[in-house]
């Protein structure tokens, strides 16, 4: 870190054996380890705070494009549905102006084998009047 070799740390200790004495050497070099040593704890925090921020922005982009991939699949999705929705209303209302060229009851041919809608059914006569031709009054 600050390329401090072995030789230059025994310079600097005999200097401070000189300058600070033998008998306060050991609480300053105590004190200096506690210094060093708060130092690098509040280095490392800071370090481990920037590094949560960088996760923290890191994990926003990904929620933001996962967001922006299910609002594009959401909205191809309804496209689809739309498109699908409107081809089966077009064929549905092509069915039924093909199959109910007239309004008004018709009859189906005997034997075919389907069940008439109400409005194709007979009137049997039930209520008292009778539509029946061949049936005398």
């Amino acid at each position: 870190m600050f390329d401090i070799g072995f030789s230059e740390l025994v310079v600097v200790a005999i200097v401070a054996l000189i300058v600070i004495g033998p008998e306060r050497l050991p609480k300053v070099a105590r004190t200096m380890g506690h210094f060093f040593g708060r130092l690098q704890r509040y280095v490392n925090d800071v370090k481990s705070d920037i590094s949560r921020e960088m996760d923290l922005d890191e994990l926003k982009r990904l929620q933001a494009s996962v967001q922006d991939a299910a609002r594009s699949i959401e909205q191809s999705v309804s496209k689809e549905m739309t498109e699908t929705e409107s081809e089966l209303n077009k064929i549905a209302t092509g069915e039924a102006s093909a199959t109910d060229p007239a309004p008004g009851p018709q009859s189906e041919p005997a034997g075919t084998g389907e069940t008439p809608r109400p409005s194709q059914q007979l009137d049997l006569g039930l209520d008292g009047s009778s539509s029946d031709p061949h049936k005398a009054a």
